[in-house]
């Protein structure tokens, strides 16, 4: 029987989709709900019956066009299947900006592992995508002692949305962050900004009241951080320290603002994460208590705007 190729036909066949195992698959129906995934975003490769290959992609709520592909997973010795399924797939969905893959956080060490993200990434590239970054997602459970706050900044609400903007403009300069480099090549810092206040920040429903900036004893701004909630997690959505007040540990105090906003709402834990290359970022999280609980591989395709 040839393989068959197609898109999911009802939500009866969620658990058809579900059959290969990965971490979002208890997130597949409740998004369908929300608006971030549709049945024809779905893709399964079956064999005989037997689901060997599937993709799926993700949307924030009610967007037309999917952001990422995050769901891909291809059987053991059905390779091949995977490539045909994810180009038949990238032919008929519009295509995402990246491919994002949550990993286990040493997933080098453990050689059953490694082969199959080493796999899954040669498939990828087959369909013309490169590995653009590697990041380490973290978390700071509930019970983990707040990081201590020196009282070197004052803290207030983000008076409105430009000011935000601004000071994301300003913290472009010499970031490690490397989706906000790859900006940086194609666009100027208050455009790239302003897309990432328009396309993430603006989106998040969580209280803009817990959004702070820190501020030195003459009132000037030394950073802000935006504390967040994305449907899924409580988060540190963003957090950045001016270029004219690095180096003096700031990010601490920083850092400590945003963690202590959401522990005083009681959640159970809280998400972040930064570039792997972003060594002084991840120094902080550490600092604050946060855990590397796994990594993520973003992966572009060829043409692509972040590349």
């Amino acid at each position: 029987m040839p393989l068959h190729l197609r898109p999911l036909t009802g939500r009866d066949e969620i658990d058809l989709f579900n059959r290969l195992p990965y971490v979002l698959n208890r997130e597949i129906a409740t998004d369908l709900d929300a608006g971030r995934r549709r049945l024809g975003w779905l893709w399964v490769a079956l064999d005989s019956g037997r689901v060997v290959a599937r993709a799926g992609f993700w949307a924030p709520p009610g967007d037309a066009v999917p952001m990422f592909l995050d769901v891909f997973d291809v059987a053991p010795g059905h390779l091949d299947a995977g490539v045909r399924l994810l180009t038949e797939a990238l032919a008929t969905v519009p295509r995402p900006e990246e491919y994002t893959r949550f990993v286990p956080a040493g997933w080098r060490d453990d050689p059953h592992v490694r082969r199959e993200v080493e796999n899954l990434i040669a498939a990828l590239e087959r369909t013309g995508a490169k590995l653009f970054v590697e990041r380490l997602r973290l978390q700071w459970q509930a019970g983990t002692p707040l990081p201590p706050r020196s009282g070197r900044l004052t803290f207030r609400p983000v008076a409105d949305p430009e000011e935000l903007v601004a000071l994301m403009t300003d913290v472009m300069d010499g970031t490690l962050d490397a989706h906000g480099r790859a900006d940086l090549t194609r666009m100027s810092a208050a455009q790239a900004a302003r897309r990432q206040y328009d396309e993430e920040l603006s989106r998040y429903t969580s209280p803009r009241e817990w959004w702070r900036i820190g501020c030195l004893p003459d009132g000037r701004p030394a950073g802000f951080v935006v504390p967040a909630h994305n449907g899924y997690n409580p988060i540190i959505a963003y957090i950045g320290v001016v270029p004219s007040h690095r180096g003096h540990g700031y990010i601490d105090e920083i850092l400590a603002e945003g963690t202590g906003v959401l522990a005083a709402e009681g959640v159970p834990r809280i998400r972040a994460a930064t570039d792997v290359g972003n060594v002084p970022m991840a120094r902080a999280f550490a600092r604050a208590g946060y855990e590397v609980v796994e990594r993520q591989l973003d992966m572009v395709w060829s043409g692509q705007g972040v590349c």
